[in-house]
């Protein structure tokens, strides 16, 4: 249960929410029946050991209900209170979505990230406003709001989620407390807007690190979250520790060291712009090569190929960090199979 109250939410996530969160993908085990208690442990105590805030449990796995909440159970016990874990509101109906954040809420939750399933098609702006309101209605969480182009709104903004829907949620809803603001990507518009708008009310961030944390070097940001910072292992904690520090040109220093795989992520991860789902297998794989479990997803999933790792692990060694000399084929098995 979370330690705060629904209508307290904001005063908490201004209170607590400051660090980087980063992400968690659960790891099934060999036989794909079943979820991997050890691997899950395992990614926690890196998490923590790398000096993440938090991370997302990710939901968009193929993992059945039951099992995802296993997992966040699994998580918020081995975290022992170090570190907090956002629900994954990314599940196939507006239904399911909110049966699985009460049961994560019970399960040990702090905060939850809402999506949007994929076969929700609204016809305006205030379908997304009644689907944001009454999923938030049925949590007591801190909800975090993702305006990002993978929703395909921008039939009805440019931005893809209009600036004053954004306001009139913050107006409405009580336990909105964050904002992941990347409307109009790839340009930082929109969280500049969002940000000049409403951050004096909710947690305002920009969450890609290539932008985020020269940002936050010019104007207050007290988290930065989520995406796939493992593949740079502790640097994305230990950079933003520096900036908020007022460290900048020993933060610039190392931004710039870790630059070589930073462009080797956004080369790789130019295959959304197809899709509009992110390669978690590519990600899973990324977080591998710094410690973390890797292991085997379930179908359906991205598939990762040779050319892929490769390049993914020359960017390591080329900004001089630390990598595993384990031939790719034992990220398919895991550091702790089961």
């Amino acid at each position: 249960m979370a330690d705060y109250r629904r209508n307290e939410a904001r005063e908490w996530a201004r209170a607590t929410m400051r660090g980087v969160a980063n992400v968690i993908t659960p790891t099934f085990t060999r036989d794909l029946r079943g979820m991997n208690e050890r691997a899950i442990r395992h990614d926690v105590r890196t998490e923590i050991e790398y000096g993440f805030w938090g991370a997302l449990l990710v939901a968009e796995t193929a993992t059945t209900l039951p099992e995802y909440i296993q997992c966040m159970e699994w998580a918020t016990d081995e975290a022992r209170g170090k570190f907090r874990l956002i629900h994954h509101a990314s599940f196939n109906t507006l239904e399911e979505n909110i049966a699985a954040v009460q049961q994560a809420e019970r399960a040990g939750a702090s905060l939850v990230l809402l999506s949007y399933p994929a076969n929700f098609y609204p016809q305006s702006n205030e379908e997304i406003y009644q689907y944001t309101t009454a999923f938030c209605a049925q949590t007591n969480l801190a909800v975090i709001l993702f305006p990002v182009p993978l929703w395909g709104f921008e039939r009805f903004h440019p931005a893809g989620f209009a600036p004053e829907l954004i306001k009139r949620l913050v107006d409405d809803v009580p336990n909105l407390a964050a904002i992941k603001a990347e409307g109009g990507y790839p340009t930082i518009a929109g969280f500049i807007q969002t940000y000049k708008m409403l951050n004096d009310r909710v947690v305002v961030t920009f969450p890609l690190e290539s932008d985020g944390l020269p940002l936050a070097s010019v104007l207050p940001m007290q988290f930065m979250g989520t995406s796939n910072y493992e593949y740079y292992g502790p640097m994305v904690p230990r950079i933003f520790a520096l900036v908020q520090e007022g460290q900048f040109d020993k933060a610039m220093e190392l931004y710039w060291q870790i630059h070589p795989a930073r462009l080797t992520n956004i080369n790789t991860m130019s295959m959304i712009a197809g899709s509009n789902f992110i390669h978690r297998m590519i990600w899973k794989y990324q977080g591998w090569l710094n410690g973390f479990n890797g292991g085997p997803l379930r179908q359906p999933t991205m598939r990762l190929v040779d050319r892929q790792m490769k390049v993914l692990r020359q960017g390591l060694v080329a900004s001089g960090l630390d990598v595993t000399t384990s031939p790719d084929s034992e990220f398919f098995v895991g550091r702790n199979p089961a």
